[in-house]
């Protein structure tokens, strides 16, 4: 009996082009894999990944006019620690953190370092000229060059704060002179990055008109104060050294 033939498949080798083009496929596929953002986090509510905001917010750029006719940027505070506060001549609470950051300057010696400077934005610069904010300087012993005392156009320094440096600053015609501007008594940290590291008492906080204040409850104010003072000095030793 004649048996039938029946012919094997024969396995056929692809063409190299092909073999290359898999090849270059499968290392586009592992890159990407290593170049896609990772999320932070799951929101279990939604399933969507979503990314944390950076831990410390970046300050604002700003191009103002020094009290010595000077224009100082953020460009002039590159690798610098800095201290940020909003204050006006006229101002009933600001000598006090005038007071504050002269302390500071002397404890911290910096006249003989170049890595810290100290930045006062005025609020009220229709009325603290160059010549007004030399002599409110003055009076703390600022110096020049390392404790800057800005002015520039009132809209644009209460929108610094307001929105820059998410602090307050605003006008308030009907209160007397020495209190004509709502503003922050805060101290701003910036590090050489330029991001915000904190805030901290620019003075000694005051009980509510409506408190009936004791001994004890005005210690607790200097204790917070003298808590923060502490805190950043050591803040700026810490910063100061990366």
């Amino acid at each position: 009996m004649n048996q039938m033939k029946t012919d094997a498949p024969r396995y056929r080798t692809p063409p190299s082009w092909v073999v290359m083009g898999f090849l270059v496929l499968g290392v586009m596929a592992v890159g990407a894999a290593f170049l896609l953002p990772v999320p932070k986090r799951l929101d279990p509510a939604s399933a969507i990944p979503v990314v944390q905001p950076p831990q410390y917010p970046d300050a604002p750029f700003f191009q103002l006019t020094e009290r010595n006719g000077q224009e100082i940027s953020t460009a002039d505070l590159d690798g610098k620690v800095w201290i940020a506060s909003f204050q006006f001549t006229r101002c009933k609470y600001c000598p006090n953190v005038s007071a504050t950051l002269a302390k500071l300057q002397k404890e911290i010696d910096l006249a003989n370092r170049d890595d810290v400077r100290f930045v006062t934005f005025t609020i009220d610069p229709e009325y603290d000229t160059p010549d007004e904010l030399k002599k409110y300087a003055d009076n703390f012993r600022a110096d020049p060059k390392k404790w800057w005392f800005l002015t520039g156009k009132e809209k644009y320094v209460h929108l610094l704060a307001n929105r820059g440096f998410l602090v307050a600053a605003s006008k308030n015609l009907a209160a007397p002179v020495n209190m004509r501007f709502d503003h922050t008594l805060k101290l701003l940290l910036v590090d050489k990055l330029g991001h915000i590291r904190g805030t901290f008492d620019g003075m000694i906080g005051e009980p509510t008109p409506e408190q009936n204040t004791t001994d004890a409850d005005l210690a607790l104010l200097k204790q917070k104060y003298d808590d923060s003072y502490a805190d950043l000095k050591k803040q700026i030793e810490l910063l100061t050294k990366k």
